[in-house]
């Protein structure tokens, strides 16, 4: 009787057991994704458009940082402004009217750039529907375990965002490309963020599954600029991408910000315009949604050589001079770009020299007061 007490004892504590090992298994993957991907698009050219190259660089050096590489990056610029012969400072782009933080950087990797970014090449990098002759570097080898982060900026209206300023795409056209996607089994969970005037008429049309969107303004209204730097002569960034950027730059690979902290990034005080979300398709609740499971591919690993039982709490290691060395070494993420405390720094006092005019108006106040006292006869002891 007694052999049978233990045994039911026994077997209940390993059910207990195994029940709470697969509730913190089931947390650890709780977002079913192996892996993310990034897609990040600049629609305009022309000079005048510089912010919206550098909306697009910012958001790529951000996701670099937190993890994704550049292999499960595709970067889409319509336009080169590093390269343009308006540029003061040749090579780079801006994000910050103090001029201290390069987004084009060293390393970065466009794969499509000036005309090859089209409304035919965006669809068809999501779809899957390229040439064999296609690098892998220009292709979305995304597949059902893949969270994807999609994000747009550039010139729109209601319904549709320009391309190159010559042709356009529908929210119609963007919603299918998004079924056509899960249907092919392209994607787990996808975040689309679009940064254009009038930018919730593009996800309106949505009815994919496990599909969030964002945008920096309601219909009707239009999305602001920022930074406005006058030795470029143009805006250095878009409202609602600067501070998007200024709160990316405080997540960190293990940070527990979700997506509700993401939809407070740019309220209608700072953006002026309304930004808007839609959670509607999304199955997860989008507080338990971390912000690196779209802007990040980071996992903390401890390599060890002992044999750890899964099925026992984990046992302290004795002390000793060894490990009190190891334990020592503390280890913490660098910030790639501090990029928030660049924000916060006054500009660069530059030098002064006199505004426009300002020598011409002098000469001609000294000429008014000659004629006054000696009158014009003796102008030629001027001259």
């Amino acid at each position: 009787m007694k052999i049978l007490t233990f045994f039911s004892l026994f077997s209940s504590f390993l059910s207990a057991g195994s029940v709470n090992i697969e509730d913190s298994a089931g947390q650890f993957f709780s977002s079913g994704h192996t892996n993310n991907w990034a897609v990040l698009v600049c629609t305009s050219r022309f000079w005048f458009n510089y912010r919206h190259v550098a909306n697009t660089l910012s958001v790529y050096r951000s996701v670099k940082r937190l993890g994704i590489p550049d292999s499960h990056i595709v970067l889409m610029l319509a336009d080169d402004m590093a390269c343009n012969h308006r540029n003061p400072k040749p090579a780079t782009v801006f994000s910050h009217k103090n001029m201290e933080l390069n987004v084009y950087g060293d390393d970065v990797e466009v794969d499509y750039r000036g005309y090859e970014v089209t409304v035919e090449n965006f669809l068809r990098v999501l779809t899957g529907r390229l040439p064999p002759s296609t690098p892998r570097s220009k292709r979305l080898l995304s597949d059902d375990r893949s969270n994807i982060l999609i994000y747009l900026t550039g010139h729109g209206g209601n319904g549709f965002l320009k391309f190159q300023d010559s042709e356009e795409i529908s929210n119609v056209e963007l919603a299918d490309a998004f079924q056509q996607m899960w249907q092919k089994r392209r994607y787990n969970e996808l975040l689309f963020i679009i940064d254009t005037c009038q930018g919730a008429s593009m996800y309106e049309r949505f009815y994919s599954p496990n599909l969030m969107a964002l945008a920096s303004s309601q219909v009707g209204e239009d999305s602001l600029s920022h930074q406005p730097d006058l030795a470029i002569g143009v805006h250095l960034m878009d409202r609602y991408t600067f501070y998007l950027l200024e709160f990316l730059e405080d997540i960190h690979p293990a940070s527990k910000a979700n997506m509700n902290d993401l939809f407070k990034v740019c309220p209608k005080s700072q953006c002026v315009s309304t930004p808007g979300h839609r959670t509607d398709l999304f199955l997860r609740d989008p507080g338990s949604v971390l912000i690196t499971d779209f802007f990040g591919s980071v996992r903390k690993v401890e390599i060890t050589m002992e044999t750890v039982n899964l099925t026992d709490p984990v046992k302290q290691v004795e002390a000793n001079a060894v490990n009190e060395e190891v334990l020592q070494k503390t280890y913490s993420y660098v910030d790639q770009l501090p990029v928030a405390e660049i924000i916060h720094q006054k500009p660069k006092q530059k030098d002064w020299h006199p505004p426009d005019g300002f020598i011409l108006g002098l000469w001609t106040l000294i000429l008014l007061v000659f004629f006054k006292t000696y009158g014009i006869k003796h102008l030629k002891h001027i001259f």
